[in-house]
């Protein structure tokens, strides 16, 4: 029986063949390279969304009363984390602002309706995290944690270090909030320099269509930790 190696343990010959532009074999290698950059940069994304979701679903059981500590302590662990990818999604737009305008205008026509709005795993982490509209279930399972501790998220807000675990567990969701808010809001400036006014590849109003999804996760936390600070 044969060891184990390292190309074997991550697939490499599978995930190394994955990457497959549409761009026609007469168009430049310029042009195929910079669409095979898009290709992975786009999916390195979905595969962060992936452990994200992962993440966060296991942070969110790990407060579901009855929670201890040990629990409260997992849930932390795993938002630290998430915090960490957010950031890492950031720096891979920044890479991805290296991408040629003049090239990805050679071979956008080629993605068809293809759209990143069309990411199903972007979707579920809006109701992870949830916006104005809906508190989302992260945010929902940390307050059943909280009141089952005998807290309120006030009381977690207007105590503070005092809350031990309940406030470090606060703070890491408000950092994760502003994480996908900054994110977000880097993605959009980076389709606006790239699109312009043009209509996105789904159909949809391109940037427009964007602005209008950036939306800061966590409403109520912000509110009640904003209202503590200026008493």
């Amino acid at each position: 029986m044969s060891s184990l190696t390292y190309a074997d343990y991550l697939r490499m010959e599978t995930l190394l063949s994955l990457q497959e532009p549409r761009t026609p074999d007469s168009a430049s290698r310029a042009v195929v390279l910079a669409e095979q950059f898009f290709i992975i940069t786009h999916q390195s994304c979905e595969l962060w969304l992936k452990q994200i979701g992962a993440d966060l679903d296991a942070a969110a059981e790990a407060l579901v009363p009855p929670c201890d500590t040990s629990d409260l302590e997992l849930s932390f662990e795993f938002l630290l984390r998430t915090g960490e990818i957010l950031r890492v999604l950031q720096d891979q737009l920044r890479a991805l602002e290296k991408l040629s305008l003049r090239y990805f205008a050679e071979f956008r026509p080629f993605l068809d309706t293809a759209s990143g709005a069309q990411s199903t795993q972007f979707r579920r982490l809006t109701g992870l995290l949830g916006n104005d509209h809906h508190p989302g279930s992260l945010y929902e399972a940390f307050v059943a944690a909280a009141e089952y501790h005998g807290q309120s998220v006030h009381d977690v807000c207007r105590r503070g270090v005092e809350c031990g675990v309940l406030h470090r567990i606060a703070e890491a969701l408000l950092e994760i909030g502003n994480g996908y808010w900054h994110w977000k809001v880097a993605h959009l400036a980076l389709v606006s320099k790239m699109l312009g006014d043009h209509d996105g590849t789904g159909g949809s109003s391109g940037v427009d269509f964007l602005a209008r999804r950036v939306t800061r996760p966590f409403p109520e936390l912000r509110r009640l930790r904003g209202k503590v600070h200026h008493c």
